[in-house]
């Protein structure tokens, strides 16, 4: 009996795996001539030019059988049921389209024998057309075509197409995390949620309690068809709207013992965000008050700060036996501007605090070639120096990574730098060698000694300034010096009754400990509603001021298929990049489908969302 299940199991997760690998070609097929999965075929032409990027090789015939003179549009799950019925030619079935030519069994035809054929039968081809295939030295030679080859190079030549398609899609972080899934690693993947409630609260009327305008509409996405389970969810926020989330210091906070710490999250270049992660220790049990929030670094004068428009949010975990098993305590949803904080009573013991940005306004922008802004110049003597642009943009670096604001770099703290920049970290060895030859401080490193440092790497490469490019965009700088890809942010801890301590211990994507706290957070204080006709999938939805955070719980044996419509959505703006895509969640899991927040925080922002079932 174990055996028999032992191979159900088996042939079950083959028969998933090769579900999953046949949508996932659909998808790199279907993205390589439409810009998104929920965007329709709105031509035969587009319809052929689709399929052969499946490697399919459609006759007018087989066309005609799928866009009918009553077609309109074909969406992607048409296009996936098209693709089941029209199965690639084999090798054999080609080779015998050939033999009911080649009935001596050669192995070749006539090339005058293939003109008749071809331009006289069937999907008519033209004489060019032709021509462009005996004219083809790999399988054709003394006025003969060499079918088995011909076969050979057709079948390596659809497998190349696909293969090119398919590496695009995956190798491609934005594709796979806009058009369907949430984990950049894998497309299925989500979060098993920490613990099954016995009976979530799912709402099956307006919640009296949301502004006017919430509601149910039965809404759905273009390409969803009549009949799919959906939800339509509706907030309307004013411009400007506190309600009960202003964050207001405690009076005696002032004499309260602080400590801070700084840091920064950087863009990758497939789009995920990294940060640094911060160990708390609290002597004691105590109040606190935990704040988060853009780091002012002063800029050259006419250049933006970017970042400062960045939204900020810091999750408390606390650590347990394990750092594996982490147990969610709050997060900073009151905000007093630009400042999201928490108060609330933590007992003593080590917390993990780990920052978070939507990435609605952290994200990579269109590719603009500002002129190249110049680092190095000769001073009056002609020796290399920095230009001055280019030291104020390496003392913005300092201060930035000047985690604990002393003004100075410890080795940790310059490690950080390394690490980021290199990939490297430097040993005690090496930092006395820097102790020999720039300024410090109490074995720290001063400004002077930063600079002088960066100066004497560009010498050491005779005035090549590639490698302080290499630097200085890696810590998310243009080519025009302004920070463009990184949000450097401040955290401060007020304890009132003992001294509490922050370090930072790594630099790293969130991960899954990131992911489940979020979603965590919005299952406990977010709204759950079930899709109207799948009571499986339910859709929780956290509302705050400044952001909504949607999250997608999938209560199934079975992966499931959401698409997501924002397109009656105004002045928003989520992490996504689309109006329309679909994500895909694995059984008995969840995960985050999208973050939005206000495009202008002045103005009232409306978030209109229609999820439905594939």
């Amino acid at each position: 009996q174990k055996a028999t299940h032992l191979e159900n199991s088996q042939g079950k997760k083959s028969q998933h795996a090769e579900e999953a690998n046949f949508y996932m070609n659909c998808r790199a097929a279907y993205l390589t001539v439409l810009k998104s999965s929920l965007e329709n075929i709105k031509s035969r032409e587009q319809l052929s030019l689709v399929l052969q990027q499946a490697g399919r090789n459609p006759s007018q015939k087989t066309i005609n059988k799928y866009w009918t003179s009553q077609t309109t549009a074909l969406n992607f799950d048409d296009f996936c049921a098209i693709l089941k019925k029209e199965k690639p030619a084999t090798k054999t079935e080609l080779l015998e389209a050939f033999g009911k030519i080649d009935t001596e069994k050669t192995g070749y035809i006539l090339h005058d024998e293939l003109y008749k054929i071809l331009t006289t039968r069937g999907d008519k081809m033209t004489w060019d057309e032709v021509n462009a295939i005996t004219e083809q030295a790999d399988f054709n030679c003394s006025g003969k075509l060499d079918y088995n080859k011909f076969c050979d190079l057709y079948l390596s030549t659809r497998e190349q197409c696909c293969g090119t398609a398919r590496a695009r899609l995956e190798g491609d972080s934005r594709l796979r995390q806009q058009h369907f899934g949430n984990q950049a690693e894998s497309p299925s993947e989500g979060i098993t949620p920490p613990v099954p409630k016995p009976s979530p609260r799912i709402s099956r009327k307006t919640d009296p309690k949301l502004p006017k305008g919430d509601s149910r509409a039965p809404s759905r996405p273009s390409s969803a068809q009549s009949g799919r389970a959906s939800l339509c969810t509706t907030v309307s926020v004013g411009a400007n709207s506190n309600r009960s989330t202003k964050l207001t210091e405690p009076d005696t906070m002032k004499e309260w013992q602080c400590a801070q710490s700084k840091g920064c999250f950087y863009l990758e270049e497939d789009g995920e965000i990294i940060s640094h992660k911060y160990r708390l220790h609290l002597p004691q049990r105590s109040s606190v008050c935990v704040t988060i929030r853009p780091l002012n670094v002063p800029q050259v004068e006419g250049r933006s700060c970017h970042w400062l428009a960045v939204d900020t949010a810091l999750y408390i975990l606390k650590e347990n036996e394990t750092q594996e098993n982490l147990q969610l305590v709050s997060f900073t949803e009151l905000h007093n501007k630009e400042v999201f904080g928490w108060k609330g009573e933590l007992g003593s013991g080590l917390y993990w605090l780990l920052p978070f940005t939507t990435g609605c306004r952290l994200r990579k922008g269109k590719a603009q070639t500002p002129g190249e802004a110049k680092l190095l110049c000769r001073d009056e003597d002609g020796e290399l120096a920095l230009t001055k642009d280019f030291r104020a943009a390496l003392l913005d670096v300092f201060e930035t990574i000047d985690l604990d604001g002393n003004g100075l770099l410890s080795l940790e703290e310059y490690n950080f730098f390394e690490l980021r920049t290199s990939g490297e970290k430097c040993d005690e060895e090496a930092w006395a060698v820097c102790k020999e030859n720039f300024e410090m401080k109490r074995n720290e490193l001063t400004r002077q000694g930063f600079l002088d440092l960066n100066l004497m790497e560009a010498t050491e490469r005779g005035g090549d300034p590639r490698d302080l490019w290499v630097t200085l965009l890696s810590l998310g700088y243009n080519k025009a010096l302004e920070m463009t890809e990184a949000c450097p942010f401040v955290i401060a801890i007020h304890a009132e009754r003992c001294k509490p301590r922050i370090r930072a211990v790594c630099l790293e994507a969130g991960g899954p400990q990131l992911s489940r706290a979020v979603c965590s957070s919005v299952l406990n204080r977010g709204e759950a509603r079930g899709l109207d006709g799948s009571e499986s999938v339910v859709v929780h939805t956290y509302r705050s001021t400044r952001r909504i955070t949607s999250v997608i719980e999938n209560k199934s044996e079975n992966k499931v298929i959401i698409h997501v419509n924002n397109e009656q959505s105004k002045n928003c703006l989520n992490n996504r990049g689309l109006t329309v895509f679909a994500v895909e969640v694995a059984p008995k899991s969840m995960m985050v489908c999208q973050h939005v927040v206000p495009l202008k925080e002045q103005e009232e922002w409306i978030y209109n969302c229609v999820h439905s079932l594939v």
